[in-house]
Order: structure tokens, then C-alpha cells, then sequence
């Protein structure tokens, strides 16, 4: 069989393929350009983290101490450091520093550090960044009336951020500071159950959580130290154990230094 064709047949399906072709490209490039956008954008929108823990290769960990309530086990808490030879980072809320100067003294003479957890304990994810920004402003002005030196860690109340806290606290010049081990002690639990929920989440670089005012903590910290130590680590202020620059913080809170 033979098909018959003519030159305006052929110029008519020539010009068919050329359109095809030239909007398949188009599309391709669009889609293309489309894709880095997006990659774009998402590494923009990409959340903000506060440090929970540090990958280090030393065997160094972080006692945080939250102070919020009373100050009647202070001068226990910093006879157990002083007689283990270690220091802890204790984070103050403005309103404690301001009732217990004495006892803030105390702390920052004792060579231990002293951090901030905001000025009144709100629940700051519900604040605006202008009055996230006088919480940790306000706090640290009163530490650095007794001390000389402001603060530069930070602690949101209840554990909260977000990227407001967040960019309130960066713009404050604040560290935000997590943990990665909570000793639930607040919740009246005994020294042997604190040390069932902190000795076997221990690793290098973690930051522990516990509370003064407490029942059980003072009381209980010199076994905890002693424990933590004959596991082989070292117990560091929190400036100690992160790293101040160079570095970056995975999805999981974990800080890496920038080799």
C-alpha cells in the first residue's frame, strides 16, 4: 500500500513536532526552576533549635540547675559542688535573682555560672518577640547588678521556644539552651529513682536538667555527681561543654562543630 503526501502536508506536521518540542522544553525548564525554588524557600523556613546536647569526643557533661522557687537549699547545693570539685550552670529567673541577691552572689562567687530563665516564667511562645526580648533582657540586667556580667544563656520557662523565642533570644545575645537528660526531680523523685532516668541516658556531650527548691535534690546531688564521675565523664559549666562558634544544630537539637 502507499500513502501519498504533499509539501504542505509535511511542512504542516514539521511545524506540529517543533511545537511539541519547544513546549516540552519549556515545561522541563519551568519545572526545573520550580524545584529550586522550593529548595530555596525550604532552607529559608528551615526551623530554628535551641542545643540539647553537644557531639563531642570528650567525656564532658553539663549540670543545669533551674532556679525559680525558693533558695533554701542553695548553700547545700554549693557545698556538694565545692567538696566534688565540680561547677554547674544555674539558671535564674529575674524574679528569683530578685528576691535572693544574696544567694545569687553566693553562686557567681563560688565560680559557678549563672544563666538566664527569663524574667517573670511566662509561657514565652505565647509573647511577641518585643516582649520576649524584655523577659531575657530584664533578667539579665538584674544578674549583672550583682555580678558585673550580663548573661549569655538562655532558657525558655517549661522548656518552650519558638522561632520567636528564638530570634528574641539571638537578638539578646543569648545561647539557647535545652537539655537532652531530664532528672524529673520536681516531681519529688528519690536520688536512686533521678539516677535510673540520668545514668543510662549518659553520653558525651549531654546536658542535664534538675531543679532547686526541691524536695529530693540537694540532698541527692552528691551521689549523682559521685555516679556520673565513676561512669567516666566530667561535669563542666555549659559554656564549657558548647561550642561558641563555627558550629550548627541538627534537627535533633544536637551540636556539631564545623570541622
Amino acid at each position: 500500500m502507499f500513502y501519498v503526501t504533499n509539501k504542505d502536508k509535511l511542512i504542516s506536521v514539521g511545524i506540529a513536532l517543533s511545537t511539541v518540542l519547544v513546549l516540552f522544553l519549556l515545561a522541563a525548564t519551568f519545572k526545573t526552576q520550580n524545584i529550586g525554588e522550593t529548595i530555596k524557600t525550604s532552607t529559608k523556613s528551615s526551623k530554628l533549635l535551641p542545643i540539647y546536647n553537644v557531639d563531642t569526643e570528650e567525656n564532658k557533661v553539663a549540670l543545669t540547675i533551674n532556679c525559680a522557687w525558693n533558695a533554701d537549699d542553695i548553700d547545700l547545693i554549693l557545698e556538694t559542688l565545692s567538696k566534688n570539685q565540680v561547677k554547674a550552670t544555674f539558671f535564674m529567673v529575674g524574679d528569683w535573682v530578685e528576691k535572693f541577691p544574696d544567694a545569687v552572689k553566693k553562686i557567681y562567687e563560688s565560680g559557678n555560672e549563672i544563666a538566664n530563665h527569663s524574667e517573670s516564667h511566662p509561657h514565652v511562645n505565647n509573647l511577641s518577640y518585643e516582649k520576649n526580648v524584655e523577659e531575657i533582657t530584664k533578667c539579665s540586667e538584674r544578674v549583672k547588678e550583682i555580678t558585673g556580667k550580663p548573661t549569655a544563656l538562655y532558657r525558655g520557662p517549661y522548656g518552650e521556644y519558638n522561632d520567636t523565642v528564638l530570634k528574641a533570644a539571638e537578638a539578646s545575645n543569648h545561647i539557647v539552651i535545652q537539655w537532652n537528660i531530664d532528672s524529673l526531680d520536681y516531681k519529688g523523685l528519690t536520688g536512686e529513682q533521678m539516677w535510673e532516668r540520668i545514668g543510662p541516658k549518659l553520653e558525651k556531650g549531654s546536658i542535664i536538667l534538675m531543679h532547686n527548691g526541691t524536695e529530693n535534690t540537694a540532698l541527692s546531688l552528691d551521689t549523682l555527681i559521685k555516679n556520673i564521675k565513676e561512669k567516666g565523664y566530667e561535669l563542666v559549666t555549659v559554656l564549657d561543654l558548647i561550642y561558641k562558634e563555627n558550629y550548627t544544630i541538627d534537627n535533633n537539637g544536637v551540636q556539631h562543630k564545623i570541622k
